[in-house]
């Protein structure tokens, strides 16, 4: 497949087409998810939060909800179901929606929060060239274990250079990672800890000032 090609137009068709399989396909997973957050949780099924898109650009994220509401850190409120369907990644099911819109795309960084954006560095930044993803290259590499430095310099690489068979590669991947069952969460954390930018302190670089 002729890469130019593929980062114009084939690669939103795949997303579009790859979407509505899938909504179809997972509908009775979907429905059977939906009526077991509504059992467990309550309203409402689903999360809604803002996150950035292409060119940091704030869009809707939706996601089968797994948390209890109310005042709390996030581990107290994240029940043992709540556990369960993020380590199966259900509660991701609802992003295809997301994809079929045009905010996310099959695969592509993990949509951050947008206030992330303005603790990037300039190499970091290059992730927001790309539609943020279901799948990706980080997701398959460790998921949330990986180390943040580690996840945005694979999605800055990624964007820069895009293609057919990475995004093949990053599907098997993410998929290979999701069936093991690790990386679901940081050493310590809920999923991830905040995104603080790297501030080099050596003595090397104190000298420089």
């Amino acid at each position: 497949m002729h890469e130019g090609w593929y980062r114009r137009r084939g690669k939103r068709l795949v997303d579009v087409a790859g979407a509505l399989l899938g909504l179809v396909l997972l509908s009775p997973l979907l429905l059977g998810t939906a009526v077991a957050v509504r059992l467990a949780l309550g309203r409402p099924v689903l999360f809604r939060q803002e996150r950035a898109g292409q060119g940091g650009g704030p869009f809707t994220l939706l996601k089968f909800r797994s948390m209890r509401d109310g005042p709390g850190e996030d581990a107290a409120r994240l029940t043992p179901f709540g556990r369960r369907l993020r380590a199966s990644a259900l509660d991701e099911l609802p992003q295809l929606l997301n994809v079929l819109r045009g905010e996310m795309s099959l695969v592509g960084p993990r949509p951050l929060p947008v206030a992330y954006a303005a603790r990037y560095s300039p190499r970091q930044r290059l992730r927001l060239m790309a539609r943020p993803g279901l799948a990706g290259i980080a997701q398959a590499a460790g998921r949330n274990a990986l180390p943040w430095e580690e996840r945005l310099e694979m999605d800055a690489t990624y964007a820069e250079a895009l293609c057919f068979r990475t995004d093949c590669r990053a599907l098997l991947g993410t998929f290979g990672i999701l069936l093991s069952g690790r990386g679901v969460h940081a050493p310590g954390h809920v999923t991830m800890p905040d995104f603080q930018p790297f501030i080099d302190n050596s003595p090397e670089k104190s000298s420089r000032k």
